[in-house]
């Protein structure tokens, strides 16, 4: 695309967001969660209001400032998040106690423009995602609400992506700007030993609501009292992450649950020596199979193009990532056989034409969980407990995830990435890659006792938790 930072989605890839899309969009609106549509442009009145949220997007933010070959009296900010877009309409909407809670989503796109090393799916100028935004009369609930989302993008990850997260807490550096505390789950790269943002999910506290005013009436002493807030989002990252965990040498590997087409049906074996009657036949049995397949629930397709070899239809599949391969020749026909090949594990299994509609679907299941306990054991072989700096500096060299003792203070965090980044192993033009904090895990791997140091070398102040460190995308 000739807008550098810019990418399509074609739909091979799009169908994978509709299938977050669809899951997340039932669970939120089990919580009663309803979805609306702000416009993408925001007034520089608005964004300016909180100081402290704008500070950290203003480099990138992108101005509308010419209207055709007029300036605009006044520049128009494109969304790089919604609050400032969305809670000036709060403070009208909410008056009262049975205003509360106010629960919404967007599903759109925002744009963040200011950055070196765009890549697809993990960083790039426009992106789509979902946004949640809730307003609530009480701490309460409002914490509450975090957690039950945190674990909604746990099983995008888990259940859909078979991909194992890592459920925590940022550090005060690394959490949202203008909130109280943002938690997160974060996926593990193996190819690249490095983590990744899974996705988010703040706790704001009354930090937005004092801004904009978003107030109700207390029902018991009649006082205006500020709402308390939260904000959550999953982005189109989410396709890269599971690229990344799951593509091999020969390409994509997708998860049968967010696969478009989970099976592929290619007939063999059709030669100039196969007779009409026998090519038919072949023909007719790969419908009968696609057809049954289908009404059984299975996504699939069959691959009857006759100017391209079985060999070449194996390979084209394979790089796309379609879950299973169901071949069938003349000799199966007449043995009521098919062949499946994994894409997973490339396993060639032969199978009976009578066990169809219960094989085939037990297969995606099998393949599904397979995937899953692939990565798993992958995150917990470089999942690493470390209390010196020198084990940790080795343990990065090893592509490992770390988790340490750690003070939580800001300058620790800074000094602990700086000395980290020498060993760094770079792409040309990627940022430095100094280790960076990535969460607090919600399971700790032990207690801080008595005796226990700060992971970095010097550091005199207690440390507070273990804090999983790594290098990240």
């Amino acid at each position: 695309y000739d807008v550098s930072g810019c990418y399509i989605l074609r739909p091979w890839s799009f169908s994978i967001w509709e299938a977050v899309k669809d899951f997340l969009d039932t669970e939120i609106k089990k919580l009663e969660v309803e979805n609306c549509y702000f416009p993408c442009f925001v007034s520089n009145a608005a964004l300016e209001r909180e100081k402290t949220h704008i500070s950290d997007f203003a480099p990138e933010v992108a101005w509308v400032t010419k209207s055709g070959n007029s300036d605009m009296a006044e520049p128009i900010a494109i969304r790089p998040t919604s609050e400032t877009v969305m809670y000036p309409a709060y403070a009208k909407w909410i008056q009262s106690y049975r205003d509360l809670p106010l629960k919404l989503n967007q599903w759109n796109n925002v744009v963040r423009w200011e950055f070196k090393h765009p890549q697809p799916f993990l960083r790039t100028r426009e992106f789509l995602w979902q946004e949640g935004h809730t307003a609530f009369a009480s701490k309460k609930e409002a914490d509450e609400e975090v957690l039950v989302i945190l674990d909604l993008y746990r099983r995008v990850y888990e259940e859909l992506m078979a991909i194992p997260v890592v459920r925590g807490k940022k550090t005060e550096k690394e959490k949202f700007a203008g909130g109280d505390y943002t938690t997160t789950v974060e996926a593990y790269i193996a190819a690249a030993g490095r983590a990744i943002q899974g996705a988010t999910s703040h706790h704001l506290g009354q930090n937005f609501s004092k801004m904009f005013e978003i107030t109700y009436e207390n029902p018991e002493t009649g006082a205006k009292e500020y709402v308390f807030q939260n904000s959550w989002g999953m982005t189109t990252r989410t396709i890269g992450v599971l690229v990344m965990v799951h593509g091999d040498n020969r390409g994509l590997v997708l998860p049968p649950k967010v696969a478009c087409i989970q099976v592929v049906i290619v007939p063999c074996g059709v030669t100039v020596n196969l007779s009409k009657e026998d090519r038919d036949n072949l023909y007719k049995v790969c419908a009968d199979y696609k057809d049954r397949l289908q009404k059984a629930g299975v996504r699939v397709k069959g691959d009857l193009r006759e100017n391209y070899s079985p060999g070449w239809k194996f390979n084209h599949w394979e790089q796309k990532g379609v879950p299973i391969r169901l071949e069938v020749g003349p000799r199966d026909v007449k043995e009521n056989q098919y062949v499946v090949v994994r894409r997973d594990t490339g396993e060639k299994i032969v199978m009976r034409q009578s066990g169809l509609l219960d094989d085939v679907p037990a297969l995606l299941e099998t393949i599904q969980s397979a995937m899953f306990a692939r990565a798993r054991d992958e995150l917990a072989k470089h999942l690493r407990v470390v209390y010196n700096f020198d084990d940790f500096l080795k343990g990065l060299d090893e592509k490992c995830l770390l988790q340490a003792p750690f003070c939580g203070l800001e300058e620790c965090e800074d000094e602990i990435k700086e000395l980290s980044k020498k060993d760094a192993d770079l792409e040309p033009g990627a940022p430095s890659m100094g280790a960076k904090s990535l969460c607090i895990p919600f399971n700790q791997p032990g207690q801080i006792k008595d005796g226990i140091n700060c992971v970095l070398s010097g550091c005199k102040n207690k440390p507070k938790y273990f804090t999983m460190f790594g290098r990240s995308y």
